[in-house]
């Protein structure tokens, strides 16, 4: 089986959502399945270290989930127009898979949830490019041959998925935002087959 990792970190919970519609839509493919995984919370006076395994959601992810992987799914809550910390100091840490390119010429897309519709949903999935860049990925965007990227009155950008989470972070995804998280899912699948055909 392919695998395509689904790596992610939610605060409120809307990108956790996200990265179950991306899986979904991985899944579609036929011999690929996802493996969803998650980074903890840091703390801003010390370095914490977290139990390996959370009390709740997907397990935290490690180097060795990004080395077996097919494809990269990434996702984060958008802070100030760019990725939250602590998905960004997990991508810090890899320095030694760039130094062996492990993920290079493997497929990656990106996801993100804003609070409001000019919170920097776009802003945020091409800070979360940049690194997948340097490790040699493939961005797969999600093209307008979704036709949800013409008519969406929510989230929804041709550089990834993305969520209008509300002011509250309650807002539930609309079916535009659903239907792109798993078309870019799909996207992923789709590529990485091909790569490996």
């Amino acid at each position: 089986m392919t695998e395509i990792l689904v790596l992610y970190y939610s605060r409120y919970g809307s990108v956790a959502k996200m990265a179950q519609l991306v899986a979904r839509g991985i899944e579609e493919m036929p011999g690929v399945t996802a493996r969803i995984r998650t980074v903890p919370a840091i703390s801003t006076v010390c370095e914490a270290t977290a139990d390996s395994i959370p009390a709740e959601g997907a397990p935290y992810a490690t180097h060795d989930d990004l080395k077996q992987c097919a494809g990269l799914a990434l996702g984060s809550p958008t802070r100030f127009g760019n990725m939250a910390a602590p998905l960004k100091y997990f991508i810090d840490s890899t320095s030694d898979l760039w130094l062996s390119g492990t993920l290079s010429g493997k497929p990656a897309g990106i996801f993100t949830s804003t609070a409001s519709m000019h919170g920097g949903q776009e802003s945020t999935l091409l800070s979360m490019m940049l690194p997948l860049l340097h490790h040699g990925m493939l961005i797969s965007g999600i093209p307008y041959s979704e036709t949800d990227l013409l008519t969406t009155q929510s989230g929804g950008t041709p550089y990834g998925a993305s969520h209008l989470a509300g002011n509250d972070g309650k807002s539930p995804l609309t079916e535009e935002e659903k239907r792109l998280c798993r078309a870019l899912g799909k996207r992923i699948a789709e590529t990485a087959l091909k790569l490996q055909a």
